[in-house]
């Protein structure tokens, strides 16, 4: 049986430690600056004839290192949450709705295609060759049904939240190791409000 260098170990363990301490003071801070200008714009509410509707886009959401990512196989998602509460003046607010879905891409590197799916209302694929269209597809919400019409008070004020959060799907243990900038890769915008009278 062979027996453990009591000197070496110790040493080892601590560069493992002092290297780990190194990344996460310098990489720390990037992670939060990228954090920050990852936000919701273009934020409008309105209305069909049935239903109130919902459009936003995501700005800097890829970094150069998460597009390298998807083009090794890694799959992104962006989840989206959405509050509608009723304004009660003087009184807590009455939460409407609380919602959430997906936009995911992922590449498929045989056929160097872009997949992009939508959780939104209903389940949609769409298919792409053009980077560009993809993140474009990926970042914009367009007519997403919030809520019924015949649910909403006249002359009632409400309030709409939205918030965003870009990860990487669930992958294999192994991944981890593989992509060194995978901890990059989890980042929620700020709560985008605006209130409205119906």
């Amino acid at each position: 049986m062979h027996q453990i260098n009591k000197k070496i170990f110790p040493t080892a363990i601590r560069r493992v430690i002092l290297l780990l301490a190194f990344l996460a003071f310098f990489l720390a801070p990037l992670q939060s600056l990228y954090a920050q200008e990852m936000e919701i714009r273009d934020f409008i509410v309105t209305n069909s004839s049935t239903d109130l509707l919902l459009f936003f886009t995501i700005s800097n959401a890829f970094t150069p290192e998460i597009e390298e990512g998807i083009h090794n196989g890694i799959p992104v998602t962006f989840t989206f949450f959405v509050e509608l509460s009723a304004i009660r003046k003087g009184w807590v607010d009455r939460e409407e709705v609380s919602l959430s879905f997906d936009h995911s891409l992922a590449y498929d590197t045989l056929k160097e295609e872009y997949h992009i799916t939508s959780s939104a209302n209903s389940m949609q694929l769409s298919i792409t060759k053009s980077l560009k269209e993809a993140k474009s597809l990926m970042a914009e919400v367009n007519g997403f049904k919030v809520y019924p019409l015949s649910r909403l008070v006249a002359d009632a004020e409400y309030s709409l939240r939205v918030k965003a959060r870009l990860a990487k799907k669930t992958l294999p243990l192994f991944f981890n190791y593989l992509v060194p900038f995978g901890s990059f890769w989890d980042f929620d915008t700020d709560w985008y409000e605006t209130e409205f009278r119906y």
